[in-house]
């Protein structure tokens, strides 16, 4: 959990995180979702020990399930806590966000109260963040209108450190998806119960139809009731105050609509394809205001022991901070930290998902150019005199005017079958602005290292931030910059002819050159570009490879005092 700084490693936390949510929502029983949420911190989160003490209708909190150790299973399972003594550690605890945490040198404090614990002595750390047994870190669990549903308590982190930002807020995010699950869980037996009284107690019928208004009306999560077969199928007959407030609609005009008119037109088919009974669903439907909304849909079917099914009762859970929280981690996992471009692994990505392994026909020798049938169409830019000023300019190779462009442009007819509807990348292989494909910019910084060097990595990070920002506002929105690594970016820009490109690195580099201010010192870099072309047939390491040569054959063969920079 801690190598943070690592794509990778996020991403496989995210799986387990993700997997831990999941399950919390196949409990069939609070009971067994207590035992879940407990699993879910020793599988996902990387601590070897977990308990969840719930709050008691007297306001103690019992040891409701524990994970990750038979030995503290059978010393603290169902043993109670006071409510006093709770509110003194969460009071004393150190705010890391919604969680407490509370050092081993100060947790000596409480080794008199009477909540359940395993914690014993041990040697001090040996180093500043390493997991002491007296530490003590918890979670609290809240319901959606902040009411205390329990306290996660977990230790013994597989590394042997302190979670860092990264634990922290993933712990987090796992304890209020928790505090929603024993909510469900909850209001899942309530209405489960209201549901067997409908159908096994006939002779108390009109009390069960109050039990079930109740749990209905007052129901914390949105509910709507929608009709069953006939002409009205699926109109909303009756929704509650909360999916009211949700979707920012009265229950009057939610009457004249049913969940597929409010469904974004992405999600249609999520929705229709949610099966009556025991289906669920996550999409986003559309509030007053025309923003959407994501959610969660639980579906069971209300049915008369004698007619038949009756109507579907459907549970709608706001599951928007979810779905921000997972958006956030995986921006995190696919964009660079320090300037907030997209990263190495997705750049590759998004230029893989243009390419195919299928090359157009190679064309008639006659009309190659000088870069034969390689299939990139390369150029390169230096930091001086682009465009043929003094010590750079730019050169482009590739196929001549008959070559892909005749194979894809309607002159000969495309392979029997197609390419499975794929939408080819085809480089450009004439000077003609009609000709536009996939351009690649390899930019690498000229002076970079002397300013690393000079005035520390501090101010080298504030000029990649600054160079990242100037490349973003000198493209189009639908163009990708992204940091290759280092001092290395690379620009992908769809529908550009020839001269575009070359124009494009031009304004690029003249948008770096300025000089950067860094603590009231002013410094500049220059950059050298390389221009390859992404085409079918071709991977994305090749095309990368292909811009950056052209990139360092400039560079090189322009002298040092030329590529001055900063």
């Amino acid at each position: 959990m801690e190598a943070e700084s690592e794509p990778y490693v996020r991403l496989a936390t995210l799986r387990r995180l993700h997997q831990s949510m999941a399950d919390l929502n196949t409990a069939r029983s609070l009971a067994d979702t207590l035992q879940t949420v407990a699993d879910g911190i020793v599988n996902g989160l990387d601590f070897e020990l977990a308990a969840v003490n719930l709050v008691k209708p007297d306001g103690d909190l019992v040891v409701a399930a524990v994970a990750g150790s038979e030995g503290a299973e059978a010393m603290m399972a169902g043993r109670t806590g006071s409510r006093a003594a709770w509110e003194r550690r969460l009071a004393l605890g150190e705010r890391w966000g919604e969680l407490r945490f509370i050092p081993y040198t100060e947790a000596w404090v409480l080794t008199d109260d009477d909540v359940p614990q395993w914690h014993t002595a041990g040697p001090a750390p040996r180093y500043p963040d390493e997991w002491h047994p007296m530490d003590l870190l918890m979670a609290p669990m809240h319901s959606s209108d902040g009411e205390l549903l329990g306290v996660i308590s977990v230790d013994k982190p597989r590394n042997g450190r302190r979670p860092g930002a990264w634990g922290r807020e993933a712990l987090q995010m796992y304890a209020f998806q928790a505090g929603i699950a024993i909510s469900n869980a909850r209001l899942r037996a309530n209405m489960q119960r209201a549901l067997v009284r409908l159908e096994r107690e006939q002779q108390a019928l009109r009390a069960s139809e109050e039990s079930f208004r109740q749990a209905f009306e007052y129901a914390p999560s949105g509910m709507a009731i929608t009709e069953l077969g006939g002409d009205q199928h699926g109109r909303l007959v009756r929704t509650n105050d909360a999916l009211c407030r949700l979707l920012g609609r009265p229950a009057a005009a939610l009457r004249r609509y049913s969940f597929s008119d409010l469904v974004h037109p992405e999600d249609l088919t999520t929705l229709l394809r949610t099966s009556a009974e025991g289906g669920r669903a996550e999409l986003r439907l559309a509030r007053r205001d025309g923003s959407y909304l994501w959610v969660s849909l639980r579906n069971s079917v209300v049915a008369d022991a004698t007619d038949g099914p009756r109507f579907l009762l459907t549970h709608v859970e706001d599951i928007e901070e979810r779905k921000r929280h997972e958006l956030q981690l995986a921006h995190r996992a696919s964009h660079d930290s320090l300037t907030g471009l997209p990263n190495s692994a997705e750049l590759r990505a998004r230029l893989s998902a243009r390419l195919c392994d299928k090359p157009a026909p190679v064309p008639d020798a006659a009309h190659m150019g000088p870069g034969g049938a390689g299939g990139a169409v390369d150029g390169g830019f230096g930091s001086e005199g682009l465009g043929g000023g003094p010590g750079g300019g730019f050169g482009l190779d590739g196929f001549g005017p008959d070559g892909y462009r005749d194979c894809f442009g309607g002159v000969f007819p495309e392979p029997a079958g197609g390419y499975d509807h794929h939408v080819h990348t085809v480089p450009p292989v004439s000077d003609d602005p009609s000709e536009k494909g996939l351009a690649v910019l390899f930019c690498d910084l000229d002076g970079f290292k002397s300013i690393n060097d000079r005035f520390g990595h501090h101010c080298g990070d504030a000029v990649l931030i600054e160079v990242a920002r100037r490349l973003s506002s000198g493209v189009r929105d639908n163009d990708t910059v992204a940091r290759l690594g280092g001092d290395e970016f690379v620009v992908l820009a769809d529908g550009l002819c020839r001269g575009d490109a070359a124009d494009l690195a031009v304004r690029l580099r003249n948008a770096i050159i300025p000089p950067i201010r860094v603590e009231g010192r002013a410094v500049r870099v220059g950059a050298s570009f390389g221009i390859s072309w992404a085409g079918c047939g071709m991977s994305a390491e090749e095309v990368l490879h292909s811009a950056d040569q052209r990139m360092y054959v400039e560079k090189r063969s322009r002298s040092k005092a030329h590529r001055r920079a900063g």
